[in-house]
């Protein structure tokens, strides 16, 4: 901002910034806020029965 801007103009551009701000707060804490899809659920459930049927990689170069 150069020293020449006028100050409505300033306070409008911080004014916006602000709004920006807090638009983007709000979509991020609802985003945080949704329940994972349950598709995703039983695809991670699923991984996790794999890997723990699988011996590691590094417990077989091991020796494990």
């Amino acid at each position: 901002m150069s020293k020449l801007e006028p100050m409505g103009e300033k306070r409008d551009r911080q004014a916006l910034k602000q709004t920006i701000e807090d638009n983007l707060r709000k979509v991020y804490q609802d985003l945080l806020a949704e329940a994972v899809p349950d598709r995703f659920t039983v695809l991670l459930d699923q991984l996790r029965a794999q890997s723990a049927a699988k011996p590691s990689r590094d417990a077989a170069e091991n020796g494990e």
